[in-house]
């Protein structure tokens, strides 16, 4: 591939191919990209809204003649046995575009209705039939994304199956719950004077939720069993697959060991990324929100729709913070990055239209920009000067080989209602003499960037490769996002990125970041231009964005297999939200711009002089930002549940009823909450308590102070209708008050159980869908519940694929989501991921009073059996009468598995 990096010494210049053998690859690259532009310009209606390489795959599964007009094409459009290929389908959302897309076989993944996307497993003989319909604006191969961890690319170690690596999760958690190893911690904790800001000044990030997105938290329970975690609060059916996650979330807990936590994963496409975001502030009140992910399509010159949704947390307060990216900078060497205006060559690339782009700034022309050979199966990304949606121009990128064989191709139309982007794959190997080709087909010249995500542009033999600055892109160059660079914590990265490349730099452990620091040669620069705002609108004479923002640690050590030493942006970006968390939590109230001001302007520079496109401000220090802002230790204390004793002397409260409510508040901040008092206040008609309001005095950190109330209950109260109760705790401090609501039931439970069990024909579960399968239980005449519980029921409990003798019949249990929704709508999960690959659920029982929770099972207790907690509480639906429809979703969140809910029972316990 042939693409050029800025300051890259060019190595020795090969022998000039015979003029005769370069006329015939001219010629041969003129005739492949002539075949593809005729494809182009006869494409049917359907398929002028469907992605150039799903069209290409299709026409080449029906004609060999389209095969043979390019013959080492690689369309990497990847299909299953089945015949079915991962689609996002921008559509307007509706039940009827659902129910179409069932019929036509698809298995729906994820759906955004705020963002008019879904995405779908679907045969690809059925795209076109799909994409005809008028509710469909596009059907795209599914967006791809990548972290911005640092790996070996050398490394051809086969990728672990589910089966293994589901055997090596359980195993690591039996082995941390009988043999604690000791905490893991981050080598940045210490190179950003973490641990010693901590120390100090009294400030553990208590009072502050930050939460993270990423692939997965698989080895959540492992880190959790070996202390490395506490309880991290996950968005509902949202805690992905794979581990950068968890590892995401041991770092920010290293740093900042007081602070909530929160998870989403970002890997359901572009469209779930965004609701997932705003699920993170909206939902469950992150404060910060850290992510490592960018999706390929994401604009480079507008807000995209990620980009958007931190828009719309950072406006509500939050503060975000992005991985860089590992893509590399035109300092080291290391890019493969190029934008400037589209320049006419004259040079006609295909019989069908369109002049090829002229790389070339002076006066000759190049209309190839060269990769290096090592520039293996990264994606190469165009995008131009158009607003979203609304691209009237046209232009086409091609990857060719030295003999001038097209290797992969992206030519979508861009008739005014498109996105301004196409993209190509290089070869998994890479390979000598790749080069790129930009054509504009139809429209205005205009401004490109083109870049290779982890490439390098290289010079060939005849070939000359440019390269400039700015290869980041996406949500993290937001305006008020952080994008953040990465600096050596203590190792140096243990491989070359390239053959060749001079010696990673190494960090300051066990010292601290200081002056003589360097930077990672991967780590991306800046800046970015951006053109439009996030509606289209233009921005007049553009804007720069200085992007990244600030450096943090990346090569530390987390608990979690694989990252065993964490490399990457993906490293730095936890470690800045941490130390922004010490910040939130020494500052309580602080705004986000004195946030701003403390990051930016305590940072060390480490890269050129001044700020910079590699290092932003530079790298951030705890202790100097916390002192810019004068944080210091604040109280926190909250109130817990109560203990409820009727004055009868019975063991439950009842209609006229007399009872002591015992109330304590524990201090879980940082610092001695001083002139604590509580208000207890209750909703519920006729219920009085007494007194109002107590003085609970002086409560040191980690303390609690217990004080009685005096309830009453009118002999009128309807027996099994909960008491509302609301406390309001004030100290003296910024965190105060804090508020909290809790019930307390009234009545004695019954003891007689009644069973409401499913009886109808079993339901499949489709495999890899968030459709799910749905089984209703509907409850009449019963009242008012004191317990719930569900059972998977069954007769005879075995791990026979296709048993028809259990509950749930499924080959691979954990990648099950159980859900049960009351007819108030209210929600509980009863499991979720759990049991790895066990087979089959029979006679098992969800019940809050369980001492063991399900999420601690292991594929060892297949078939499921027994009685567990669930994963939320259940007895948390039981607010509302139990009239109505209660609802079971089963959904399968991963491939290759199948199978059906065949019997389960809703339990209610009402009063006596």
């Amino acid at each position: 591939m042939l693409l050029a990096v800025v300051g890259l010494a060019s190595p020795a210049a090969a022998a000039p191919p015979p003029e005769d053998q370069k006329i015939s690859a001219e010629k041969n690259a003129a005739n492949q990209i002539a075949a593809l532009q005729n494809i182009k310009k006869n494409l049917t209606a359907a398929e002028t809204k469907v992605d150039s390489k799903l069209v290409l795959a299709q026409r080449m599964n029906r004609s060999r003649a389209t095969s043979s007009a390019v013959p080492l094409l690689d369309n990497g459009v990847e299909t299953t046995a089945a015949g079915r290929v991962l689609v996002d389908i921008r559509a307007t959302v509706s039940d009827g575009l659902l129910s179409g897309l069932a019929k036509a076989g698809a298995g729906v993944k994820s759906v955004s209705q705020r963002h008019g996307t879904v995405r779908a497993e679907v045969p690809l003989s059925a795209v076109n039939a799909i994409a005809a319909r008028k509710d469909v604006r596009m059907v795209e191969e599914a967006g791809d994304f990548m972290t911005a961890r640092e790996v070996d690319r050398n490394d051809k170690r086969k990728p672990e199956s589910k089966d293994e690596k589901a055997a090596r999760i359980e195993q690591n958690t039996r082995e941390a719950l009988t043999a604690r190893a000791g905490a893991i911690d981050s080598e940045g904790n210490r190179a950003h004077n973490a641990d010693t800001a901590r120390a100090d000044i009294g400030v553990t990030g208590i009072g502050v939720k930050i939460c993270a997105l990423s692939d997965g938290i698989d080895s959540l329970a492992t880190s959790q069993a070996a202390g490395e975690l506490p309880s991290v609060d996950v968005v509902t059916g949202e805690a992905g697959a794979g581990d950068e996650g968890t590892a995401m979330l041991e770092i920010i807990h290293d740093v900042a060991p007081g602070a909530e936590l929160g998870f989403a994963t970002a890997f359901n496409g572009d469209a779930s990324f965004a609701d997932n975001i705003r699920a993170l502030r909206f939902d469950l009140d992150c404060d910060i929100i850290v992510d490592d992910v960018i999706y390929f399509a994401e604009p480079y010159f507008q807000d995209g729709i990620i980009a958007q949704a931190v828009n719309d947390v950072t406006a509500d307060g939050a503060l975000f913070f992005s991985s860089a990216g590992n893509q590399g900078n035109v300092v080291d060497g290391t890019s493969g990055h190029w934008e400037g205006q589209y320049v006419n060559s004259g040079q006609v690339v295909g019989k069908v239209a369109g002049y090829a782009h002229d790389f070339d700034p002076g006066p000759g022309t190049q209309i190839f920009n060269p990769l290096s050979s090592e520039s293996a199966n990264v994606p190469v990304i165009l995008n131009w000067a158009d607003p979203q949606d609304a691209s009237a121009n046209d232009y086409d990128l091609y990857l060719l080989d030295s003999a001038g064989n097209i290797l992969s191709q992206s030519q979508n139309y861009q008739t005014g209602v498109q996105d301004p982007y196409e993209r190509v794959q290089t070869p998994l190997f890479g390979g000598a003499g790749m080069r790129l080709a930009v054509v504009k087909f139809t429209g205005a010249d205009t401004y490109l960037s083109l870049s290779a995500l982890g490439g390098r542009f290289s010079d060939q033999a005849t070939l000359k490769a440019f390269a400039t600055p700015g290869v980041t892109f996406g949500h993290s160059a937001a305006r008020e996002a952080y994008s953040v660079a990465a600096a050596p914590a203590k190792d140096p990265l243990p491989f070359d990125l390239e053959t060749g490349d001079p010696a990673n730099p190494a960090g300051p452990y066990p010292g601290a970041y200081d002056a003589t620091s360097k930077l990672e040669r991967f780590t991306s620069d800046g800046p970015r231009k951006v053109f439009f705002e996030a509606d289209g609108t233009p921005i007049a004479g553009g804007e720069v964005r200085q992007k990244p923002d600030i450096t943090a640690a990346d090569g530390v050590s987390t608990s979690v297999d694989g990252f065993a030493t964490f490399y990457g942006t993906s490293a730095a970006a936890p470690h800045a939200a941490a130390i922004a968390g010490l910040v939130l939590s020494g500052n309580p109230g602080i705004d986000p711009a004195e946030v701003r001001a403390a990051l930016t302007s305590t940072a060390i520079d480490i890269g050129e002089p001044g700020v910079d496109d590699r290092a932003g401000h530079g790298v951030i220090l705890a202790d100097r930002v916390l002192g810019y802002t004068g944080a210091s230790p604040q109280p926190l204390a909250v109130a817990e549940p109560p203990k409820v004793t009727p004055g009868s002397g019975g063991e439950y409260l009842r209609p006229g009823d007399t009872a002591t409510l015992s109330l304590p508040v524990t201090n879980i901040g940082d610092g001695t909450a001083v002139s604590t008092s509580v208000v207890l206040t209750t909703t519920t008609p006729g219920v009085t308590v007494t007194p109002r309001a107590q003085s609970y005095g002086t409560i040191p950190r980690g303390e609690t102070v217990v004080k009685d109330y005096t309830i009453a209950v009118p002999t009128t109260h309807e027996v099994g209708v909960p008491v509302q109760f609301a406390t309001r705790v004030t100290f003296a401090g910024v965190l105060s008050p804090r508020t909290s609501t809790f019930s307390v039931g009234v009545g004695q439970p019954s003891d007689e159980t009644v069973t409401f069990a499913y009886a109808g024909a079993p339901v499949a579960i489709p495999d890899n869908s968030t459709v799910g399968a749905t089984v209703q239980l509907p409850v009449a005449d019963f009242g008012r519940a004191s317990k719930v519980a569900l059972s998977i029921d069954g007769t005879t409990c075995d791990t026979t694929t296709g048993s028809t003798t259990v509950g749930i019949a499924h080959t691979y249990v954990g990648d099950l989501v159980g859900t049960l929704t009351s007819p108030s709508g209210a929600t509980a999960t009863l499991f979720s991921r759990n049991g790895s690959n066990g087979q089959n659920m029979c006679q098992v029982v969800f019940d809050d009073s369980a001492d063991a929770a399900f999420s601690s099972v292991t594929s060892a207790r297949a078939p499921f059996t027994g009685t567990w907690r669930p994963t939320t509480s259940i007895d948390a639906l039981i607010g509302a009468p139990a009239d109505g429809t209660w609802t079971l979703l089963v959904q399968d969140r991963a491939n290759a598995d199948t199978g059906s809910v065949r019997a389960v029972s809703l339990h209610l316990n009402g009063y006596v």
